[in-house]
């Protein structure tokens, strides 16, 4: 144990730290976790109250690892690559639309 003042005020603050740093973390990987279930359950009935529970998770993630990155317990790359992995695993699942004019389209009238 440090037996300088400021040290053992250092180490109280750093422990004070860690801990609010593991309460973000373990959050974002419950949410995330969540929200990949929630996924999951999207992709196998699709449904549109089903993709309503997706956002909403979607939007809470998010929300979490924002502030995580606010609070510099996470790395600004770390959440941008977390919340890039939550938005292409909801791209796989949902049907995609082509917009009108495309070139198959353009091939076809040919």
């Amino acid at each position: 144990m440090a037996n300088i003042k400021s040290a053992v005020k250092r180490v109280k603050i750093a422990e004070r730290n860690r801990l609010r740093n593991k309460s973000y973390t373990s959050a974002v990987k419950t949410l995330i976790k969540k929200y990949f279930a929630s996924v999951d359950e999207y992709a196998a009935n699709p449904t549109p109250e089903l993709m309503q529970q997706v956002q909403t998770r979607m939007a809470d993630t998010y929300s979490k690892i924002d502030k995580a990155v606010k609070k510099g317990v996470l790395h600004p790359n770390n959440g941008a690559r977390k919340k890039s992995r939550l938005a292409r695993v909801l791209k796989q699942h949902t049907p995609s639309q082509q917009p009108a004019g495309t070139s198959t389209e353009a091939a076809q009238a040919s």
